[in-house]
């Protein structure tokens, strides 16, 4: 279940980069983070919700195709920052990244072996909650800067 699960994921994953760009010229890329979020929520809601086959699956489509466009998105924002140079907005951001990688794998373990896998994943619910309104804040302020 569990390879099947991370294939379905990346399959999602990888269609969602294909359409990506597409959606963001059809709804704008705050709504694409936000749509993104809102996917990255309900599928591991789902996922958590029902443990089941069919079910987790499905919750894996909804992660992989809504988790696919925010990191090239956020690269393509650094790399139009006015603060920095766009070389070091996105190495700043790549920063970012690798340290979640690392930081997170473990804080997962560490609360799975605290409560259970399925708490533990309620973390994850929330970082895809806080694409909406960090999103939100980020294109207000770089609207004001515009102005």
């Amino acid at each position: 279940m569990f390879t099947l699960g991370y294939l379905i994921f990346m399959f999602f994953m990888a269609l969602s980069r294909f359409l990506s760009d597409y959606l963001i010229e059809a709804i704008g890329m705050a709504k694409t983070y936000m749509a993104s979020g809102i996917l990255i929520s309900i599928g591991i809601a789902i996922a958590i919700s029902f443990p089941y086959f069919w079910p987790a699956m499905f919750g894996f489509c909804l992660i992989g195709f809504g988790a696919a466009s925010v990191f090239p998105m956020t690269f393509t924002l650094a790399g139009t920052s006015k603060k920095y140079s766009p070389g070091m907005a996105i190495s700043i951001i790549a920063t970012y990244g690798i340290l979640g990688m690392f930081i997170g794998p473990p804080l997962i373990g560490y609360l799975a072996h605290a409560f259970n896998l399925q708490t533990s994943f309620i973390i994850f619910i929330f970082s895809g909650l806080m694409l909406i309104p960090v999103s939100k804040l980020f294109f207000i302020h770089q609207k004001s800067l515009e102005n």
